[in-house]
């Protein structure tokens, strides 16, 4: 006679057997549906926050967590400077990658974009990678990487389309600077639209400030690129500002279209 007793099954996968079981609750939980807890294990509906608390992992701490766009343009810009200060390839990659106005008028586009990953001095790339690593993750977990990236390579193209048109024919320039000021202007919209909350008025007090303060860098020093950095700030702007109008329907692919036809008309003006 066959004496085997069946397990019981998981309470949200009835197909799965399973030794678990909520401490809270008692319900049988498969691995999947189980939590560690200070003491025992529970179930996620037990194990979920009351309220409108939110679990914070560990993991979730570090700054760039989330943010893989982000972490890899700070990789790229940061394995740039090494290859050109340390390795002998500077020239090699200002021929190849600067925004060098008189190769943009002859068809070298790429160089609008090529150019943000180039930096000159230390305190050019330290300022640059500082302000991404601040402003970048929190950005990109908040619309998405797709759309974070279609935000940077965007506001690069338009601080780059701004110094061609505005700057010197001969001129040439390196930087991210474009990008970051496109950040500055994201983060600008956003406490714009929040301007009535309390919150929103200090983040856009801040930025004013910080955008006042780097607006009178070039009367300091003439060589800055100032061009570049309106560019890019007018493009963060208006693509953070497309976004809210966009609402939900704005989440991934809409997010990340809005941030490239933006990025295509700067080229167009270019090219026109």
């Amino acid at each position: 006679m066959d004496t085997e007793t069946s397990l019981p099954t998981c309470y949200r996968h009835p197909d799965r057997e399973t030794r678990l079981s909520c401490s809270s609750c008692g319900r049988p939980t498969c691995v999947d549906c189980v939590k560690s807890a200070a003491v025992g294990q529970k179930c996620l509906d037990c194990s979920a926050p009351e309220g409108r608390s939110k679990v914070i992992h560990a993991r979730d701490l570090r700054q760039t967590s989330g943010s893989p766009v982000t972490t890899a343009i700070l990789a790229a810009c940061a394995l740039a400077y090494v290859a050109g200060s340390f390795l002998g390839l500077r020239g090699e990659l200002l021929n190849f990658g600067a925004q060098i106005n008189a190769a943009v008028a002859e068809g070298q586009w790429y160089r609008l974009v090529s150019s943000a990953f180039l930096h000159g001095g230390l305190a050019h790339i330290f300022f640059n990678m500082w302000a991404l690593y601040v402003f970048g993750p929190p950005l990109e977990r908040r619309v998405g990487s797709w759309a974070f990236a279609a935000l940077y390579v965007s506001c690069a193209v338009a601080g780059g389309a701004a110094f061609y048109l505005l700057g010197p024919i001969m001129g040439s320039a390196v930087g991210a600077s474009g990008a970051i000021f496109g950040l500055f202007g994201a983060w600008l919209a956003e406490s714009f639209r929040n301007r009535r909350t309390f919150a929103g008025r200090a983040n856009l007090n801040q930025l004013l400030i910080l955008l006042a303060l780097n607006g009178a860098l070039p009367l300091v020093f003439p060589g800055i690129a100032w061009q570049a950095h309106v560019g890019g700030l007018v493009a963060g702007f208006v693509i953070a500002m497309a976004w809210g109008v966009v609402g939900e329907r704005g989440r991934g692919r809409a997010r990340t279209l809005v941030a490239a036809v933006v990025g295509l008309i700067a080229v167009s003006l270019v090219i026109l």
